[in-house]
């Protein structure tokens, strides 16, 4: 695995590979991040991964500041499974140009774009950042974080002209879905997450049978409530939202259960 810290190096390293994947990431490799990886393998005969802890995406420096760091086991982990390439730049190398910030249509300021001010804006200038030299053919993003990899196919797909691999979410053997934030759970809380996300894909399954007989306002009130009382946690959303375009679902077409919500001061996220 070649480890690279600055653009003018990783031009270099990757100016005669044109069929290559790219797998962006914050650290904290985990399981998750690995499907991601090995999806990329399967498909491109190359594969960059990067890490890097954007500091434009965090509307609380607290929050950034106690993000989840180990670079050392990350470049353990990646080695193990043959990454080809790993770019760590720092905050001056990728900012060090300038470039203007993107600013998000009316229609796109729902779920986590209403509690997290200029989150969005952060991830797609760093996005944009990335994909402005690693000109990669495919991008391999999760659907955990699915209004990202859905902003990201929006404002910058044609802009790059590169295919976004949407990959399934992985979940351990309790229903977490696998993130770096994880980590900052205790166990006690740990065992809430899994409770609340088996109660949320129990709720989906329920629902799938005949969605169109429920009051969808007065259920998603109903469960607000409910989790919140059960398990001591402070809702941001919960929200059904049409899968292709994220509206808000009207009973018809797939849809996608999304919740963002505070675990003392852990914020979580997660689709179903």
């Amino acid at each position: 695995m070649k480890i690279i810290r600055n653009i003018l190096d990783l031009n270099k390293a990757i100016k005669d590979f044109k069929n290559f994947g790219f797998v962006p990431t914050m650290g904290g490799i985990h399981q998750g991040h690995i499907s991601l990886i090995k999806k990329s393998q399967k498909q491109c005969k190359k594969t960059i991964v990067s890490i890097f802890v954007n500091p434009t995406q965090f509307n609380d420096n607290n929050d950034f500041k106690k993000y989840p760091r180990n670079l050392k086991i990350d470049i353990k982990i990646l080695k193990k499974i043959k990454v080809d390439f790993l770019f760590i730049p720092n905050v001056r190398e990728i900012y060090k140009k300038k470039i203007k910030n993107f600013k998000l249509y009316k229609n796109d300021k729902i779920l986590c774009v209403n509690h997290r001010k200029g989150h969005f804006e952060g991830v797609l200038n760093i996005m944009n950042r990335l994909l402005n030299v690693i000109k990669a053919k495919y991008v391999f993003l999760g659907e955990k974080d699915y209004q990202q990899l859905f902003l990201i196919k929006k404002y910058l797909g044609k802009k790059y002209q590169f295919k976004i691999i949407n990959c399934i979410t992985v979940r351990d053997k309790n229903k977490v879905a696998l993130s770096t934030r994880i980590k900052l759970l205790n166990k006690k809380n740990y065992y809430k997450v899994s409770l609340i996300s088996k109660y949320l894909l129990k709720l989906k399954r329920e629902l799938s049978i005949n969605i169109s007989r429920y009051n969808l306002s007065l259920l998603i009130k109903q469960n607000i409530k409910k989790l919140e009382d059960l398990y001591k946690i402070k809702i941001d959303y919960l929200e059904f939202r049409n899968e292709k375009n994220l509206n808000k679902f009207n009973k018809r077409g797939k849809y996608r259960l999304f919740i963002a919500y505070y675990l003392e001061k852990v914020r979580l996220i997660d689709n179903y």
